[in-house]
């Protein structure tokens, strides 16, 4: 079963999840721990290399005033990844801790976090109960979806960093092929 959801901005609740209904399938579920581990390990990589091109003086960058800043958004993914699990009962729900001020206080809560998650999976769930269904945010999710949301969550904020990225005239890294920067690099 996939999840679908209704984009409406009428529809959107309070949070980051759209309200369930009919519409755009926007998460699919895992259905093997093994699946997902390797998903996991992949992704949280990819998105180590995007936390590893920011630079201490350019957290504060974003696009608009009031908006996300790159700073912001690292926090936000590095602790959010943690966050959503803890929601579905597979961690104890973290305190809310400030932003840290440098880029290595950030790689280094996400290196805990994505543990965090790793071993959470490994001791609390099996191939069977990625189908059992938890409340999360108020609504009902299988756990493959769950872990789905926390997989697609961060790749959508890495995407948002490199835009920051290349805004704040940093080297933008490759994630899923070379960048821009990296293939101009490789031309010379």
């Amino acid at each position: 079963m996939q999840t679908r959801v209704n984009l409406e901005a009428s529809t959107r609740p309070t949070g980051h999840l759209p309200k369930l209904s009919a519409g755009i399938i926007v998460s699919g579920m895992f259905r093997r721990i093994d699946d997902f581990e390797k998903v996991w390990t992949v992704e949280s990589k990819l998105t180590l290399k995007v936390l590893h091109a920011l630079t201490d003086e350019k957290l504060s960058q974003s696009v608009t005033p009031g908006s996300y800043t790159l700073g912001s958004l690292a926090w936000h993914v590095a602790t959010s990844i943690a966050m959503i699990p803890a929601h579905a009962g597979l961690l104890p729900i973290p305190d809310k801790k400030p932003m840290p001020e440098t880029v290595d206080e950030i790689i280094a809560a996400y290196e805990h976090n994505v543990k965090l998650v790793r071993d959470a999976v490994q001791d609390e769930l099996t191939d069977a109960k990625l189908e059992k269904e938890v409340t999360m945010f108020g609504r009902t999710f299988r756990y493959g979806t769950v872990l789905s949301i926390v997989i697609s969550h961060q790749c959508h904020h890495r995407g948002q960093m490199t835009v920051l990225l290349r805004q704040a005239g940093l080297k933008v890294p490759g994630v899923y092929g070379p960048s821009e920067d990296e293939a101009k690099a490789a031309a010379k």
